[in-house]
């Protein structure tokens, strides 16, 4: 009898648990704006996101400047690197073909980035430059090659005279392959020096020249972001101060960016890429250029001084900061400046006279300790003067709590930055169990860049329950858009055959694009940001974890639509009545639109065999008079738009 007791009790605790629970949403008065910039994409060069990711080029070490010069090549013949009289003063490496005419054949091939990927009837565009020793004319054969050796596509090129000239080409492929490769050799007899030698897909992201991978960047599109944070994370301050991201020489003509070594090709070394390099081809003119694109503001990051302090303990000396601080102040310019300053000339002559409206920069990434605040107050003394408009981000270190981010806060609020960038990586059940972290925050300091985050499953699998834990943290962030103003996922991007660290927002490999559950995450929220926040209680508390239930809400003043986010974060099904008080009239058989991303296997991903395994559904509820019914299915993110006035 004790035992059916015990079950009876159980039985009657469960019910009282996931019975029908009541939210309401008080939509006569609006609280914080929410900027229309909140939710954004941060990308960092890790896990070949820049050079065979989002960058279109094929060709790995095009201009020979790695530190083995042919790393990615395999020359055959009589092939020689050379740098006397270069084409490039900044790569002055290039390649001698020697075809002595006995046909043993002289030329060379490149894999790309884990092997290149065509497509059937898709067309490629590889170009060199070169020189013809004698001057004469010389002929060179290009072949597109299977992984099947076979050849799949072939073009040719004549080269003549003895000054370096552009040579292009468009060939098309007549096979799909992932994991092709590039082949040209020299046909005619003599010496020929090659450099700067690549192929992109003619069908680049609006199909510009040196330009960006179509797939990824809808992929970006499609987020809706309103904010891009860009290049890097860790890059920013490089393994030494030497390899840190200068972003002066990303710009200007694109074969004469220098090359740079990869601050992640060897930090993990089971995970260990020596040929890991930056080309800079994707540069801050193109970043400036992708964020207007995407709609999203620019928010570059620059270095402060420090290299990463996790591996290294270099750093500028505060009284030698001032090259440092005229980079700062350069790129301001070169972003906003008119088109007869210095640098605002520069971006004029690569195409874009109109000013980019750069309206934020961040000094130094996760940096931590008395160091980076005596390198960021004379940075701020210079800016605050000449460019007073430019909200400064400043930095709360490398974790959301502990000794570092208790002493930088209060430096950031006495310095008066505008934002702190805090950084938080940590497993699902932080991700619940902080959604009322900025509930308690001084509304008078500096304001909250959420500016990586993302849950680390023990497994470290994009998964349901990582994503689900990363909506739930979010209705913290929308309910407190008043203190906490941007926020972006991190990292971006990772090559399946390539990575370094995950998790990921988006996985890729050479042909093919896979979107996480994180992913539709962020894009439920990029695309329903609304305008202001409204209040949502259940027994009039915040809706915080209560019976594993999240929620949020906010209205579009611009559609006259609320929208209510719900997280169900436990495996049970659960009846909500969402009550909307303060209406000015009856909603009574309104349409309410549903997105929802939901699975009953929270440890699922989507995979390159199956990337739709976890994708959002829509579906539609009819309002009653006040409100509307939601049957919240377990471990399940709800967005759902009702229009509140005709």
């Amino acid at each position: 009898m004790k035992f059916r007791a015990i079950i009876f009790l159980m039985a009657i605790c469960s019910q009282s648990l996931f019975a029908q629970k009541h939210f309401e949403v008080d939509v006569s008065k609006t609280l914080a704006e929410v900027q229309p910039d909140m939710y954004g994409v941060f990308f960092e060069d890790i896990n070949f996101g820049a050079d065979g990711g989002l960058y279109a080029e094929l060709i790995k070490n095009r201009s020979f400047e790695f530190d083995q010069p042919f790393v990615g090549w395999l020359p055959f013949g009589n092939v020689d690197v050379k740098n006397d009289n270069p084409c490039f003063g900044r790569n002055p490496n290039y390649v001698r073909l020697n075809e002595t005419g006995l046909r043993r054949g002289t030329g060379l091939e490149n894999n790309g980035f884990r092997g290149i990927g065509f497509e059937k009837n898709d067309t490629y565009r590889f170009s060199f430059y070169a020189r013809s020793l004698d001057g004469g004319e010389k002929k060179f054969g290009i072949e597109l090659v299977s992984s099947g050796e076979e050849v799949i596509g072939r073009g040719e090129l004549l080269v003549s005279g003895n000054n370096w000239e552009k040579y292009e080409c468009i060939i098309k492929s007549n096979a799909t392959d992932a994991k092709g490769k590039v082949r040209l050799f020299l046909k005619t007899a003599g010496e020929v020096d090659l450099d700067h030698i690549s192929m992109f897909p003619t069908e680049t992201w609006l199909n510009r020249e040196n330009g960006l991978r179509k797939d990824l960047v809808e992929a970006l599109y499609e987020l809706n972001p309103g904010v891009f944070r860009f290049p890097g994370g860790c890059i920013i301050e490089g393994n030494t101060l030497e390899t840190r991201y200068q972003w002066k020489n990303s710009v200007g003509p694109v074969e004469n960016r220098p090359l740079n070594e990869n601050r992640w090709n060897y930090t993990f070394k089971h995970r260990f890429f020596p040929d890991y390099y930056q080309t800079y081809g994707l540069g801050f003119y193109e970043y400036f250029l992708l964020s207007e694109d995407l709609g999203a503001e620019p928010l570059p990051v620059i270095s402060c001084g420090l290299a990463c302090q996790y591996e290294s303990e270099e750093c500028v000396h505060v009284d030698d900061l001032e090259p440092y601080i005229e980079d700062a102040v350069d790129l301001i310019e070169f972003a906003n400046g008119p088109v007869d300053s210095e640098w605002g000339k520069v971006r004029a002559e690569m195409g874009h006279p109109e000013p980019f409206n750069l309206k934020y920069l961040a000094i130094g990434n996760e940096q931590w300790g008395e160091g980076y605040v005596e390198r960021l107050i004379p940075f701020m003394e210079v800016l605050r003067k000449k460019y007073p408009e430019i909200k400064i981000i400043g930095t709360a270190g490398p974790a959301p709590d502990g000794e570092n981010f208790d002493y930088l806060w209060p430096k950031m609020t006495e310095l008066e930055v505008d934002l702190v960038d805090e950084h938080y990586y940590r497993s699902p059940e932080w991700f619940l169990a902080n959604a009322e972290r900025y509930d308690s925050y001084d509304r008078k300091g500096p304001k909250v860049f959420a500016g990586e985050f993302a849950s680390h499953h023990k497994t470290r699998d994009n998964n349901l329950r990582a994503a689900i834990s990363e909506a739930a943290f979010m209705t913290g962030l929308e309910r407190n858009a008043d203190i906490v103003q941007l926020a972006t996922y991190a990292p971006l991007f990772a090559h399946y055959d390539a990575w370094q660290w995950k998790p990921d927002m988006i996985w890729f490999d050479n042909l093919q694009v896979v979107r996480t559950p994180n992913y539709y995450v962020q894009q439920m929220y990029g695309h329903n940001t609304g305008t202001n926040v409204l209040s949502i209680t259940a027994d009039g508390a915040n809706i915080t974890g209560q019976d594993s239930l999240y929620a949020s809400a906010v209205i579009d003043e611009n559609t006259s639509e609320v929208i209510v986010k719900v997280v169900n974060a436990s495996d049970e099904v659960q009846d909500i009545n969402i009550d909307l008080k303060g209406l000015k009239k009856s909603i009574e058989k309104a349409e309410v639109k549903i997105t929802c991303l939901h699975s009953n296997q929270p440890e699922a991903i989507n995979t390159r065999e199956a990337p739709n395994t976890l994708v959002p559904t829509h579906s539609s509820v009819w309002a009653d008079e006040s409100g509307f019914k939601l049957k919240a299915q377990g471990n399940a993110f709800y967005v759902c738009r009702v229009k509140i006035e005709n």
